[in-house]
């Protein structure tokens, strides 16, 4: 493991599509579409498409009891003449690539909900260097904390990679509006209690990179 999780087996898998841009119209219409085939299986938690900082990628997380769970979901799915006919023969010509990878809610994290819909995500990733939680970890709780405490955004979810590049954390937040994320994150860099804590974390960081995702009808999380 590379590092502190949750008590119990639950994970999340979070998979990354990268859609030919002449066909996002179409995919995100049969998403919508053929979901409740995918869904009869296993617990969605969100599904996006980015708007910023990322073109032609959707992103959507799953969760599981464990991971005999998960290659239950998977067998099922492969024999689902539903899911496999009306949207996986007819969904991977429009894509370019998928990326996955399994992460657990950091110990001190619960999944949240946004408080209202119809805001906007925003997915942000923090590649930290390798030593795990045990070297960083409460100096970026406490860089969270900062930002959570200045009241801008509501926080979602902290997921800490298990599968794919580890030493990776992925921090989903909801804004009303990118317009009230701007004037939020404004206010947080002068607030010098967010300054301080932010210097302090990033003394363990290697490079972070976020997107600003908009929920499809869909998605459980909106």
């Amino acid at each position: 493991a590379t590092g502190p999780r949750q008590n119990n087996g639950i994970f999340y898998e979070i998979r990354t599509y990268d859609i030919k841009p002449a066909k996002m119209k179409e995919f995100l219409e049969m998403i919508n579409k053929y979901i409740h085939f995918r869904t009869a299986h296993s617990e969605l938690v969100g599904f996006w498409y980015s708007e910023l900082g990322a073109m032609n990628k959707v992103f959507h997380i799953w969760k599981y009891d464990n991971f005999a769970h998960r290659t239950a979901v998977r067998n099922a799915l492969a024999n689902d003449k539903d899911w496999q006919g009306k949207f996986i023969s007819a969904a991977l010509p429009l894509m370019e690539k998928q990326h996955n990878e399994v992460a657990y809610l950091v110990p001190w994290c619960q999944l949240g909900k946004p408080p209202k819909e119809g805001g906007v995500y925003e997915l942000v990733t923090f590649q930290m260097k390798p030593g795990g939680p045990a070297l960083w970890g409460e100096a970026f709780q406490a860089a969270i904390n900062a930002h959570i405490n200045t009241g801008y955004t509501s926080l979602i979810g902290v997921f800490h990679t298990e599968y794919g590049s580890l030493n990776r954390v992925h921090v989903l937040w909801w804004n009303e509006s990118p317009d009230h994320r701007a004037a939020g994150r404004h206010r947080a860099h002068e607030d010098a209690r967010v300054v301080a804590a932010v210097r302090n974390s990033v003394r363990f960081l290697e490079s972070q990179q976020n997107v600003l995702l908009i929920p499809l009808p869909c998605s459980p999380l909106k």
